[in-house]
């Protein structure tokens, strides 16, 4: 039986218990309330081990289940830590690949300008040749159609002179 419902069961009956006339006094049968209580009393010391026992397995509980919320707690803010630097890691990362890209693209463009630059002074070059080149030929070719002229000019005039002294000559090719 529960000490507690014992007890409780005990005051009720001292509360309905016959009045004594003219007093505050109650009519109870003293051997029976006497065994309950003894009951109670022998009951009760059991119950308090198991209550004792139960407040020390709940305080146990909280303590673990404290040590584990923090511990848990402590993991998650590590874990936390751990991602924020990963991604502050990663966005380090990507800026330093952005200016080594965006420095590549400098240096390529720097280059094919000077690439540029090199096939353009290449061309003026070719150019300038060429135009001396054309210049020459074109020189040869004057001086060419000078003698050209002037070797047909002494052709003519050495058959005028052959006809009228009548020699022929032959030409040959």
């Amino acid at each position: 039986m529960d000490v507690l419902e014992e007890i409780e069961a005990i005051m009720e009956e001292v509360r309905q218990a016959k009045n004594v006339p003219l007093s505050a006094s109650a009519m109870i049968n003293r051997q029976d309330l006497l065994e309950r209580l003894e009951s109670v009393r022998a009951s009760a010391p059991e119950e308090l081990k198991q209550a004792r026992w139960v407040m020390r397995d709940r305080e146990e509980l909280l303590s673990r289940t404290q040590r584990e919320a923090e511990q848990l707690l402590s993991e998650s803010r590590a874990e936390r830590d751990r991602l924020l630097s990963r991604t502050e890691i990663v966005h380090a990362a990507n800026k330093e690949a952005d200016s080594i890209l965006e420095e590549a693209k400098n240096r390529a463009r720097e280059m094919r300008l000077e690439a540029e630059d090199y096939v353009d002074a290449k061309l003026a070059s070719f150019e300038v040749i060429l135009q001396k080149t054309l210049q020459a030929v074109e020189k040869g070719r004057e001086s060419l159609r000078g003698r050209l002229e002037a070797s047909a000019e002494d052709e003519d005039s050495t058959e005028e002179n052959a006809s009228e002294t009548g020699n022929v000559r032959i030409r040959r090719p």
